[in-house]
């Protein structure tokens, strides 16, 4: 079973064989009928209410006193009564309003009342139960006169009747609740579960959409810097064939391959790292070494990176200019000579979670610029202030004859990138605007 699975209240049912659970707690599909749980009570009490039958039959004998129709009704009513019994699952009300005549004409009735009583407080609603256990106890009172009075119970008698008569009462109300908490405790477990169901469908979505954006963003780039390296080769190379420029010399066709072979490789280091990363934690997940260490996430870009990447889109020929409104650190670090966005990502002033987005914001415009705008000069503009926000900008121009609804705007890259904005706490742009395309991200930036 997964981790993640909670058993189903029907799963937990069918640990119990359906034969040993009365119709009302073995499933939808067994209303109205019985089980063999249920035949098996069925003929106890049947016996029951028999045995009671021939026991006060035989006690009727010595009562002189009773007149001789009584003598012939009695074991009528008690022994239709036994046999009525059969339906007081179906027919509860009405096999209960029957028994109140016999209640208080027959003693053999004794045995199959209580059974009926006790059945009208299991599967009758309050509001009528209530009333005909009113009828029973007022029926008692010719009952006593007739059978117990004679003896010389007195009021003993009386309260011989009433206690018998709540106690099963009371017994059969007592099984009622007992099932209604059952009931409810399923239901309750029913609803845990679609409930568990639906966290665990979101959580799998929300799985979903995190590796989503992680592969587009570590693949897009790449993969846009190959198409680029290797539209400019195949275009030189029909140039040349063409007579329409000169040929491609042996060391420029190698240095062409060289860039695509190492972006190539690159982008296959970066898929293997978010692999192994996600390998990891399925098999953390799936509990398969419990005691193994938390997978080590691969490096993360940060604000340093930035520059490798517009350096890396440079040379595959993109125009890419660059403006940064960034304070500089009293501690940056000397290595980063002068270029606020190492110094500022040496320092750690910000957040490595807001720097890894504006990263991702960079990235995702210089690849649609490739893809969209290709040949048009794209430009970076990086501003903010601790305690302010941190705004990253990029915007180029949209090609001549591009209408501004073909422009991209809601594909899978510009989707994944806002939920990673929001999920970051900013807001994300993107439009056209005179015809230039702008995406813009605002991201907090705590002082």
């Amino acid at each position: 079973m997964s981790p993640h699975s909670t058993p189903s209240p029907s799963a937990s049912r069918d640990r119990v064989p359906h034969a040993l659970l009365p119709a009302e707690l073995a499933g939808p599909d067994r209303a109205g009928r019985r089980t063999a749980r249920d035949w098996t009570v069925d003929v106890l009490l049947f016996g029951w209410a028999v045995l009671w039958w021939v026991i006060l039959f035989v006690a009727n004998q010595d009562y002189d006193y009773l007149p001789d129709w009584l003598r012939v009704v009695d074991p009528i009513l008690g022994g239709a009564l036994c046999v009525a019994l059969w339906w007081r699952r179906r027919f509860p009300l009405a096999v209960s309003l029957a028994a109140v005549p016999a209640v208080a004409l027959s003693n053999t009735v004794f045995g199959a009342g209580m059974v009926i009583l006790l059945n009208l407080a299991m599967r009758v609603q309050w509001r009528y139960a209530v009333p005909v256990l009113v009828l029973y106890l007022v029926a008692s009172a010719p009952y006593v006169a007739i059978y117990l009075f004679p003896h010389g119970d007195g009021w003993a008698s009386v309260f011989f009747v009433l206690a018998y008569n709540l106690v099963f009462f009371a017994w059969g109300a007592a099984i009622r609740a007992r099932r209604q908490l059952i009931a409810k405790l399923r239901e309750d477990a029913e609803r845990e579960r679609v409930e568990h169901a639906r966290r665990l469908a979101d959580t799998r979505r929300a799985e979903r959409a995190a590796i989503a954006r992680e592969m587009h963003d570590v693949l897009a780039h790449r993969i846009s810097l190959l198409s680029v390296h290797a539209g400019a080769l195949a275009y030189r190379t029909r140039q040349s064939a063409a007579g329409a420029g000169a040929a491609l010399s042996d060391t420029e066709v190698a240095e062409s391959a060289q860039v695509i072979r190492d972006n190539a490789h690159q982008a296959l280091e970066e898929l293997r790292e978010v692999l192994h990363v996600l390998r990891a934690e399925e098999r953390r997940a799936a509990g398969a070494d419990p005691d193994a260490a938390p997978a080590i996430a691969p490096p993360q870009p940060t604000l340093a990176e930035i520059t490798t990447l517009v350096e890396e889109a440079r040379a595959a020929g993109q125009q890419v200019a660059v403006d940064t409104e960034l304070p500089c650190p009293p501690d940056a670090d000397p290595a980063s000579g002068g270029d606020p966005l190492r110094a500022l990502a040496g320092a750690g002033d910000l957040r490595p979670q807001a720097q890894r987005t504006a990263y991702r914001v960079v990235q995702e415009g210089l690849t649609n610029a490739r893809k969209h705008a290709p040949g048009a000069r794209v430009h970076v503009r990086i501003a903010g202030d601790p305690g302010g926000t941190l705004t990253v900008t990029v915007d180029n121009p949209l090609p001549v004859g591009l209408a501004p609804t073909e422009i991209p705007g809601a594909g899978a890259g510009l989707t994944g990138l806002r939920e990673r904005v929001e999920l970051d706490g900013g807001e994300l742009h993107h439009g056209t605007t005179d015809g230039t395309f702008t995406l813009q991200a605002r991201l907090p930036w705590p002082a």
